[in-house]
């Protein structure tokens, strides 16, 4: 086992794997945000995922033994898209606590997704 997941990290697969899992992520929100209307908001999830997976990108070629500006060009993406995501939901606002009245807010699942509680 200790043999298999030495392999795994040494030559990088298991980024493969952890970006397959980021990829099948978006894919079940998207479809519950289709669906139920509840979720994060599809382009914020999409650059929250985005950062996430440039950084495991960097990792990757990190642990491959790429060359710096690889690793570099990756980090650049990452925070591009992180920016990206801030700016979204700055733009959003509290529109996500409007939409909620103080029941739904006692429900967890409006505090999973990162709705604030409503004004009063």
């Amino acid at each position: 086992m200790a043999e298999l997941l030495a392999s795994l990290f040494v030559s990088g697969r298991i980024v493969d794997g952890i970006l397959v899992l980021v990829a099948l992520e978006a894919l079940v929100l998207l479809g519950v945000r289709a669906r139920w209307g509840r979720g994060p908001a599809p382009m914020a999830l999409l650059s929250n995922l985005a950062s996430g997976a440039a950084l495991m990108l960097a990792l990757r070629a990190a642990l491959t033994g790429a060359a710096w500006p690889a690793i570099a060009a990756w980090l650049f993406v990452a925070l591009a898209a992180h920016l990206a995501e801030l700016v979204i939901r700055f733009r959003e606002g509290p529109s996500a606590a409007q939409d909620c009245d103080k029941a739904a807010w006692n429900n967890r699942r409006w505090r999973t997704f990162g709705a604030r509680p409503p004004m009063t």
